[in-house]
């Protein structure tokens, strides 16, 4: 009897030893991949994880349903944003948020999150995305350190499985694994404890219906002007010779990304025209679309306007534009927004002039003029249907113009901040800001279906989304 006992208690020891590594055997896959790859190093001004999902179950996945986790650790107290650079599916399908975890880590204090809208497609099984290339810096200007980032691994300079980057099904962790312990601690990863709980709380995205055919957003979150997605995703800093205002002074150091915390989604486009009053030392700021896209529809633009300097002796004749134009040809096409705090061509300030053009070289055109301060936040909003177009400001309508006037061609869209002449020695610097700026090319729309088409964007996570077809 004590034989067999021993005999019993022997085999089930074993038994027991034997059951992980039975378990591992038998484990089912997960259900999806991430796969990362490190697109810079340690230390640097831009953060720039590659990412890839690979659709390792039996079942086809909608990419709608799949949110994924990149985890790091904040330097300091600075804001975070995010930007899509290249994905195979489209960055306009990818929308992104830096998000606080409740029990943060020593290597994790927060984590972006990538979701994907319905437009994204789906995975068939064993299917990948494709690459998602992502940029992740702060509007300061600061150099990230992410040596104590928990998704970082410099090593990994081709893609590889990464566990240390999660992935969420319909709401469910399906891969990776959630850091847990509290900061400073080394305790073990894995899917269990309150961090992980905590972190499983917070809000992951369900399926969003995949954008409007024919609408342009962008929320201008870029580290720079030399920031790779600025141009993937239509913008170019002018830095040609040419006018309009002081001839040959356009020049991507006015161009700048900052955090404002009076803007929707934490930053802002700054456009800064710079002189000392002579033409060697004035520089002139623009931003314009690589592509001429745009002709019938909705224009509208969340603008900072400035009746002073930010530096220096007011009194200059600044102009702080938002405007569409065509190539200067038979078809010329061209609708103006100019504000002049101080006036400008021998007219008195502060001014908004909206001007509809037929010809540039004639100088025939048709134009409105607001006198009155603009000073702050103000929306601004073209509507070009039915053969007329219709400038507002706050939803004030303020001029109409049809006929010859209408667009007649393609437009490109402009934002620029520059001097009509140079009236004083001494150096100064006018500051323009751009919150956002949003395109509908199907229909007019008021301030109201305006705000509410930009706030859904924004609920959505959207930093960027141009689906006009091209042209």
């Amino acid at each position: 009897m004590f034989k067999t006992w021993l005999l019993v208690i022997a085999v089930t020891a074993g038994g027991l030893a034997l059951y992980p590594e039975w378990r591992a055997a038998h484990q089912a896959p997960p259900q999806l991949t991430v796969r990362y790859k490190a697109g810079s190093p340690a230390t640097a001004a831009v953060a720039q994880p590659w990412l890839e999902v690979v659709n390792t179950s039996k079942k086809r996945v909608r990419l709608s349903d799949v949110a994924i986790r990149y985890y790091f650790t904040g330097d300091g107290t600075s804001s975070y944003a995010f930007n899509c650079v290249k994905a195979a599916v489209g960055c306009s399908n990818i929308a992104g948020e830096t998000v606080a975890l409740a029990d943060p880590t020593a290597t994790a204090d927060r984590y972006l999150q990538i979701s994907f809208t319905t437009g994204a497609g789906s995975l068939a099984p064993g299917a990948k995305s494709g690459a998602i290339g992502l940029q992740l810096y702060r509007p300061d200007g600061r150099k990230l350190d992410q040596l104590d980032d928990r998704s970082f691994n410099a090593a990994d300079t081709t893609f590889q499985a990464s566990r240390k980057v999660t992935a969420y099904l319909r709401g469910a962790q399906v891969w990776g694994d959630e850091p847990t312990g509290p900061a400073g601690s080394t305790g073990p990863t894995g899917s269990t404890g309150h961090a992980a709980a905590s972190a499983r709380g917070s809000s992951v995205p369900r399926s969003k219906p995949a954008h409007p055919r024919g609408i342009v957003f962008d929320d201008f979150h870029y580290s720079g002007p030399d920031d790779p997605a600025l141009h993937a995703h239509g913008w170019l800093v002018r830095t040609s010779p040419g006018g309009p205002g002081i001839h040959d002074t356009w020049s991507a150091a006015g161009v700048s990304f900052p955090a404002e915390k009076t803007a929707a989604g934490g930053q802002v486009l700054q456009l800064r025209a710079s002189t000392d009053g002579t033409r060697a030392g004035t520089k002139q700021a623009e931003v314009q679309s690589s592509g001429t896209d745009f002709l019938t529809g909705t224009y509208a633009a969340r603008i900072y306007f400035n009746d002073e300097p930010t530096s220096g002796r007011n009194g200059d004749h600044v102009n702080e534009s938002f405007y569409t134009i065509s190539p200067n040809n038979s078809r010329y096409s061209e609708l103006d927004n100019e504000y002049m705090p101080n006036g400008g061509w021998g007219a008195p300030g502060p001014k908004l002039d909206t001007t509809s053009w037929y010809s540039a070289d004639t100088g025939d055109r048709v134009t409105h003029k607001l006198v009155s301060s603009l000073q702050g936040w103000h929306t601004m909003v073209i509507t070009a249907v039915h053969g007329v177009a219709t400038y507002s400001v706050d939803g004030h309508k303020l001029f109409s113009s049809g006929g010859k006037y209408f667009p007649r061609q393609n437009m490109s869209i402009n934002f620029n901040t520059w001097f009509v002449d140079l009236p004083f020695t001494g150096p100064r610097a006018w500051d323009m800001r751009v919150n956002w700026f949003y395109y509908n090319a199907d229909k007019a729309q008021s301030l109201k279906e305006v705000h509410k088409a930009v706030d859904d964007l924004y609920d959505s996570g959207t930093h960027y989304v141009n689906t006009v077809p091209k042209h």
